[in-house]
């Protein structure tokens, strides 16, 4: 089957699946014509089918951190590539950040962003917008005008906003305009010149190290933000023990604060930057077991609420660059689903809740994305087979880039099919377009 066959203009019946949403698992087969459910139940008749045999029907997975690159960096990524790659991953959803060139503080690069994903037609491409001008931390970004035009979050993303005064300007903003600021949680003077997390191998190494506290600072000051102007605060890829407790006890009392957290901080520690690989250098670093227990926890328990790619493509000649001259990140939007059921006890109820209900709440889409598999609801779907085993080759991957750690590495969990708007954008893990 191609795209054009399955067109949201068409009846498309999923067939022989268990459909797991907020409201748990049943089975059932789903119906949709012209990009909406019409119809769930047992042995529905007509229309075209896509086979759901052994697979999880659920609503479509949301990253809310993904780095497509364009504008200004299309040789790592385009709009329509990190599109193809998501979609290939079960997401119908991915906000992009704005560390683009130019950053994503104008309305204007907002429109570019959001129309290059319409063309590329894949799924939803949402426009994050900059807490500060071209995210250099000096002054707020027009937040009120880019909140008009459609942003619902705003991040600088791969520079925490460092100046305590700013912060709290943005969130009083942010507050009035009932936006979300997603930090990049990094006190940036305690960073300098760090590769790897801070630990006893670095002096081995002789590697510098990144402190646990350079992220733990800026957590507990915005935890204490929040608190001060009630404004909605979302944690950018947590990777530390102590800020997972931090945002427990801020939760406990109440603040409207929200986390995330990467599938590569849940699987792989510091040790794996003794072998200099550079594919291994992200931002914030790999931490150590112990911290990855805690992020563990997190997700189980509730603290962490959503699971994000932090999706970083980099071209091959920049990661074949001296470690502490290679930029941090590795892609994550095919690999996100395998690698997190391989290393999570996880039920596949709490999986949706932290890949697709969570995400689009906090993304401010949760009208379109995230909804129950239900009579009403946008056809934005994912099929999966918890149970299958592949293989991440590079050739598997469909990203510009491919700087992965996952190379070879056989992983639980295969995205089968996935249906933005109700056409079919992946069929029998085959991209279609």
């Amino acid at each position: 089957m191609t795209v054009g066959s399955a067109a949201s203009t068409e009846r498309v019946v999923l067939k022989g699946g268990t459909i797991v949403d907020s409201q748990g698992e049943r089975r059932g087969e789903v119906a949709i014509e012209r990009g909406v459910i019409v119809e769930v139940g047992e042995r529905i008749a007509g229309g075209t089918t896509i086979d759901a045999t052994d697979c999880v029907v659920a609503p479509g997975f949301v990253d809310l951190h993904a780095h497509l690159r364009e504008p200004g960096k299309e040789e790592a990524e385009t709009i329509e590539t990190g599109s193809r790659a998501g979609a290939m991953g079960g997401y119908t959803a991915l906000v992009a950040m704005p560390n683009t060139d130019p950053a994503q503080d104008s309305v204007a690069v907002i429109d570019f962003v959001r129309e290059q994903g319409r063309r590329a037609g894949i799924l939803e491409v949402v426009p994050s917008g900059c807490i500060t001008l071209g995210r250099k931390g000096e002054a707020l970004a027009p937040m009120a005008e880019l909140a008009t035009a459609g942003v619902r979050i705003f991040t600088d993303d791969g520079n925490g906003v460092q100046d305590d005064l700013l912060m709290r300007r943005a969130m009083e903003y942010a507050k009035g305009l009932d936006i979300t600021l997603a930090q990049h949680c990094e006190v940036a003077s305690l960073t300098k010149g760090a590769v790897m997390n801070e630990c006893p191998c670095c002096t081995t190494l002789g590697l510098p190290g990144w402190p646990s506290i350079a992220e733990e600072l800026m957590v507990y000051r915005d935890i204490e933000l929040c608190r001060l102007t009630g404004a909605r605060v979302h944690f950018l890829h947590l990777s530390t023990a102590r800020s997972v407790e931090l945002v427990r006890a801020a939760k406990r009392d109440g603040l409207p604060v929200t986390a995330e957290v990467t599938p590569h901080h849940l699987s792989l520690d510091d040790s794996r930057l003794s072998t200099f690989d550079t594919v291994f250098k992200v931002n914030p670093p790999l931490r150590s077991h112990a911290d990855i227990a805690a992020l563990r926890a997190g997700v189980l328990d509730g603290t962490i609420d959503a699971l994000a790619t932090d999706h970083a493509p980099h071209p091959r000649r920049d990661k074949e660059l001296a470690l502490d001259q290679a930029p941090p990140g590795m892609v994550g939007l095919e690999t996100a689903l395998g690698v997190t059921l391989g290393v999570l006890n996880i039920d596949l109820e709490h999986l949706v809740r932290i890949m697709s209900i969570h995400p689009a709440r906090i993304a401010g889409i949760s009208d379109r994305h995230g909804r129950d598999v239900e009579v009403g609801a946008p056809a934005n779907l994912v099929v999966f087979d918890p149970a299958a085993s592949w293989t991440v080759s590079p050739d598997s991957l469909v990203s510009k880039s491919r700087n992965t750690p996952f190379v070879g590495m056989s992983l639980r969990g295969k995205v089968r099919h996935t249906l933005y708007n109700g056409t079919a954008t992946v069929l029998e893990g085959v991209a279609q377009r």
